[in-house]
């Protein structure tokens, strides 16, 4: 069986990782509703909607880049949403990004592209 590669330009890869990013704010919001928040709370409530409402809204925008993209090639740029889940730990939570973090990172950026590398024999 032939398989069929497809090609995406610039534009496709920035969208694709802009539904990166907004499937890594289902994690802020996850640790929002937790940090500080009394469990049923308004806020609690309200963080727990924005986290499912945000991973609603990636369910349906990772459907439209597997029409552009080839489900190993989308899945191993899902890796990166560890970068941008620092960014947002140092950013939003002044979290301190350690060598350990960006080691481990690179180490699973680095596992999924070797997994889904395509090997011909």
């Amino acid at each position: 069986m032939e398989q069929t590669t497809k090609k995406a330009g610039w534009r496709s890869v920035v969208f694709l990782q802009l539904i990166i990013i907004v499937y890594t704010f289902s994690g802020v919001f996850g640790k929002m509703a937790t940090n500080g928040n009394e469990f049923m709370s308004a806020l609690f409530i309200l963080y727990v909607v924005l986290d499912v409402a945000v991973l609603g809204v990636y369910a349906l925008l990772w459907q439209q880049a597997l029409k552009k993209f080839d489900l190993h090639v989308a899945y191993a740029n899902r890796s990166l949403a560890t970068i941008w889940s620092m960014v947002w730990a140092a950013l939003i939570f002044q979290e301190r990004i350690t060598v350990y973090n960006v080691i481990g990172t690179a180490l699973i950026i680095a596992g999924a592209m070797l997994v889904n590398t395509d090997v011909e024999h």
